[in-house]
């Protein structure tokens, strides 16, 4: 595997070479001015030569030589910018994700876009491979955890040390809850990377949907004394399928109360917009602002907002926002951050009937996470 120091003699590489191509905004328009001065310089040799005298036998050699020589002179900083670009090209395949491409970079024409493209691309795989090795790291914590407390607990009981009572079988089912918690993470997750699940689609009643969904994440709640109230009118029957849909859901509205203050209220309103024939679901949790600039890194893979940690109680293992988001894709909804001064406010919106070609929409952008 290629080094940091292998991936910046790379890019030491490409900057050393003069960039002789790049100045304009198309390589085919710089190829065919090069082409003019190319025909130029050879015509007028060509001509001072004859003028003086000279052979077109010795004049006909010389004019191409020098005109290969201007071009091989112009290409030098085109082959050096696609060389720094294979290399690094080869780096990243190595595994090395550090590595950049700079010198190509100043380039105005398709190469310089080519070459801005790899540095994000590699950027993000950057970061999805740190934040997978985390996750990895922080799950297993997390299900080794649950596992010897419900091992230790499950012992004590056989050998009596402790009571079968009320609050010993809630402290097992507290850690069995944990567990599915975090293998229902991990099953989406390998769904979202699969990048598509089928889907079963049925028509249901929005309200009726939202009141079996928020139910468990009340009882869940426990002692923050959250108030979930709906705005939801009776009448709103959608096609979908209930269980992708009740993860973008759940997701969201259980992401809205983790970062709600306690005895706070988060509301869920809901409205059909007729034109577009779809349904627009708003969540708010009042008091709590996301700034415009973290709007989109909050939907990246594994990325987590400030004061939490992966891996959590409170389910806090960056893949929540964009699991969300992926469901809403799978049917050709969206979920995105919009503008309220009463605090963060999840938009979603899905279609009111379902279209073929939602099916299979998987979430592209890498980019999410939880909050």
């Amino acid at each position: 595997m290629r080094t940091a120091s292998s991936a910046s003699n790379i890019s030491r590489r490409g900057a050393q070479h003069a960039v002789l191509i790049g100045t304009l905004s198309s390589l085919k328009v710089e190829l065919s001015v090069l082409i003019i001065i190319d025909t130029i310089i050879v015509f007028i040799m060509s001509w001072i030569m004859l003028k003086c005298g000279l052979s077109e036998w010795f004049a006909f050699p010389i004019t191409m030589v020098v005109a290969l020589a201007i071009t091989y002179a112009f290409s030098r900083g085109l082959t050096a910018q696609l060389r720094e670009i294979r290399d690094a090209a080869e780096a990243v395949s190595d595994g090395d994700y550090q590595v950049r491409v700079h010198g190509a970079t100043q380039s105005r024409d398709e190469i310089g876009q080519l070459a801005r493209a790899f540095n994000l691309m590699a950027e993000e795989l950057e970061h999805s491979d740190t934040m997978r090795r985390d996750l990895i790291a922080n799950v297993s914590h997390e299900l080794r955890t649950p596992v010897s407390a419900l091992q230790a607990q499950v012992e004590n009981m056989a050998d009596g040390i402790i009571e079968p009572n009320e609050a010993n079988l809630e402290s097992i089912l507290t850690q069995t809850q944990r567990l599915g918690d975090l293998i229902a993470f991990l099953l989406d997750l390998s769904r979202m990377e699969a990048g598509a699940a089928s889907l079963e689609i049925t028509t249901f009643n929005l309200k009726d949907f939202i009141e079996e969904t928020t139910e468990p994440l009340e009882i869940a709640d426990g002692g923050h004394n959250h108030t979930i109230s709906m705005t939801v009118p009776d009448d709103i029957e959608m096609e979908g399928d209930p269980d992708r849909l009740r993860q973008l859901f759940t997701n969201i509205i259980s992401n809205a109360l983790k970062h709600s203050a306690d005895g706070s209220e988060v509301l869920i309103k809901a409205r059909v917009d007729k034109p577009h024939d779809t349904v627009v679901v708003n969540v708010i949790n009042y008091g709590s602002q996301i700034p415009v600039s973290a709007r989109g890194d909050i939907f990246r893979r594994y990325v987590k907002g400030k004061g939490g940690h992966p891996g959590t109680e409170s389910g806090g293992t960056g893949l929540g926002l964009p699991i969300a988001r992926w469901a809403a894709q799978l049917h050709g909804g969206s979920v995105r951050v919009v503008d309220d001064p009463r605090g963060a406010d999840f938009e979603i919106t899905l279609p009111k009937h379902h279209h073929d070609d939602a099916e299979g929409a998987t979430d592209g952008s890498a980019e999410g996470a939880t909050r």
